[in-house]
């Protein structure tokens, strides 16, 4: 009898990983597709032969600038940017056991955003120094939620109610910012807090992409401690977890992803908050989710950002695609939540 239950527990933990590695790799190649899609489509469509042969080295007339310049920077700064917001939103879900334990609800995001903010419409400065300034206050802000919901011992329901209330400070802060200052620098302030890719440089990729490579590593690496601290605080102490060090780790972690990528594309409206849930919903639970969690970011960034610029005759900013998709899901869960007694 003993045999044949560690036999179909067994073959139950096999089919979870196979059902695991398919659905990961299906998410990979749908990021490929989009990826060559962001770099075929634009207001002249190059056939992919021709995008293959900019990026092997050929200088061909129009193509090499719209290709090498334009498309190629901003489908990286999609993909990376998309996997930081998901991998750090699914970390914080999964660490809290909380879906709305995501960092644009519980104020990180707007913590680097009011510093951004401030740097472009106070004291009128742009680029790697708005981005510093924006990740400094990022940490700030998430050592003080979290410094805050130790008080008494700490709770993950604690931190989500201080998180929420500091981001509504923070919102009302950056409304005051932009009434009080010069009318002619609002629209750039609010391009940036609409959350775009337009503008964006290769010169930006280098640490986005080394931000986005380490501290997911780490998270990945801390993933099997993670899936212990799910369990509960107790149980995880009991089998020898060091959670504060562990769950310092993975916060700061999660936090330096989403001030960075926050700091050079703005605040991407619910990425991070609806990549953990559809990860788990697609690959299963029981299993780390924090990697296909980054794949469903980077498709909701690199898709909305496509439907944004072709889908209507207007072109929008990413951020407002999101924040279309993740509302009424938003709602949803809250709803959901309250009837459960959650």
């Amino acid at each position: 009898m003993s045999d044949l239950r560690t036999t179909t527990l067994l073959m139950g933990f096999r089919r979870r990983r196979l059902r695991w590695t398919f659905s990961t790799s299906l998410l990979m190649i749908i990021v490929f597709v989009l990826s060559c899609m962001a770099l075929v489509l634009g207001n002249t469509i190059y056939p992919l032969s021709t995008v293959l042969s900019v990026l092997g080295g050929e200088s061909i007339q129009g193509a090499t600038f719209a290709i090498y310049t334009l498309r190629l920077p901003r489908m990286l700064t999609g993909l990376f940017v998309g996997l930081a917001f998901g991998i750090a939103g699914s970390t914080f879900q999964n660490l809290l056991r909380n879906p709305l334990a995501s960092p644009d609800i519980i104020g990180i995001t707007s913590g680097s955003s009011i510093a951004a903010v401030f740097c472009i419409l106070i004291l009128g400065l742009s680029g790697p120094l708005v981005s510093i300034a924006a990740v400094i206050s990022g940490l700030l802000v998430a050592l003080i939620i979290y410094l805050l919901s130790r008080n008494g011992g700490f709770s993950g329901g604690k931190l989500i109610l201080i998180g929420i209330g500091i981001q509504a400070m923070i919102q009302s802060a950056i409304s005051y910012l932009i009434l009080r200052s010069n009318q002619n620098d609002i629209p750039s302030a609010l391009r940036w807090l609409s959350g775009s890719l337009n503008g964006v440089r290769l010169s930006a990729l280098p640490g986005l992409v080394s931000f986005v490579l380490i501290f997911s590593s780490l998270i990945i690496l801390l993933g099997g401690h993670l899936r212990i601290l799910e369990l509960s605080e107790q149980t995880a102490t009991s089998l020898g977890v060091r959670t504060d060090l562990i769950r310092i780790l993975l916060v700061l972690s999660g936090v330096f992803l989403i001030a960075y990528a926050t700091a050079v594309t703005g605040p991407i409206a619910f990425v991070s908050f609806l990549s953990g849930p559809i990860a788990k919903k697609w690959v299963g639970r029981g299993l780390p989710s924090e990697f296909p969690a980054g794949l469903i970011g980077a498709i909701l960034v690199l898709g909305s950002d496509l439907i944004g610029q072709y889908a209507f005759s207007t072109r929008f900013p990413v951020g407002v695609i999101t924040g279309i998709l993740g509302s009424p899901y938003l709602l949803y869960l809250i709803i959901r939540m309250n009837r459960q007694g959650g």
